[in-house]
């Protein structure tokens, strides 16, 4: 079978249960180092043509991170486009499974077994979780908002995002706003941007930080058992 994933996090997941079935990743996918398949542009532009060049049976996708036409013009070239859809901790473990199993026709790994039971093993989330700020950008400053998988994996670790009712998903917050939020802890992601001690911390005076590895905020793969072992205590 010959896979194309137009998704960094599903071409790891992909490339760990069976890294001979990729023929095509994109320009971000990193991970797992070495990855050797045809790179097919950005998740964002896709170069379709070539994607059809390398004629694959399966074309894994995520409906946030890959564009509608984009999407629509691999099925109008004939392709099999398997759309995922992640906001929750839950859906993670639901898509994961269905595009490693129906989608590749792959036994379900046993690292899809361990990152689930490993996240079924800590304890659950306080009555009263402790609310923060959650950047991904700053110039402008931009935070998480409803509806992302990043915000409910904090949830499961106690963690409330203050703006996890805005109407936008990633909106645009001034940072006088952001340091009157009644948080009580922000959360700084190396990824999309890059947060740093020196880079991030000092906008939020008064506010313990807490620098994160973005990848095992926001990715759904291999990267979960990590993520259930390591990010409870960087949340502290």
């Amino acid at each position: 079978m010959r896979v194309v994933s137009l998704v960094p996090s599903l071409t790891e997941a992909v490339a760990v249960t069976a890294p001979g079935l990729l023929t095509g990743v994109t320009d971000w996918c990193t991970h797992p180092a070495g990855l050797t398949a045809a790179r097919i542009g950005g998740t964002k532009n896709p170069d379709v043509a070539a994607i059809a060049a390398l004629a694959p049976d399966l074309v894994i996708a995520n409906e946030e991170e890959n564009r509608a036409p984009d999407l629509a013009a691999l099925r109008e070239a004939g392709l099999d486009v398997l759309v995922t859809e992640i906001r929750t901790l839950d859906q993670a473990f639901t898509e994961l499974h269905r595009v490693l199993t129906t989608g590749c026709g792959l036994p379900r790994p046993r690292w899809l077994d361990e990152a689930e039971e490993a996240w079924a093993e800590l304890p659950a989330p306080s009555a009263s979780p402790r609310p923060a700020v959650v950047p991904i950008w700053r110039r402008p400053w931009m935070v998480l908002g409803r509806s992302t998988f990043a915000g409910d994996l904090l949830a499961c670790l106690g963690v409330r995002n203050v703006y996890a009712d805005h109407a936008e998903r990633y909106p645009r917050i001034p940072l006088d706003e952001l340091n009157a939020s009644g948080a009580e802890l922000v959360v700084l992601p190396d990824e999309p941007y890059r947060f740093t001690a020196g880079d991030g911390p000092e906008a939020f005076p008064g506010l313990p930080a807490a620098l994160v590895d973005g990848r095992l905020l926001t990715w759904y793969g291999p990267s979960l058992l990590q993520a259930a072992r390591e990010l409870p205590s960087a949340l502290r």
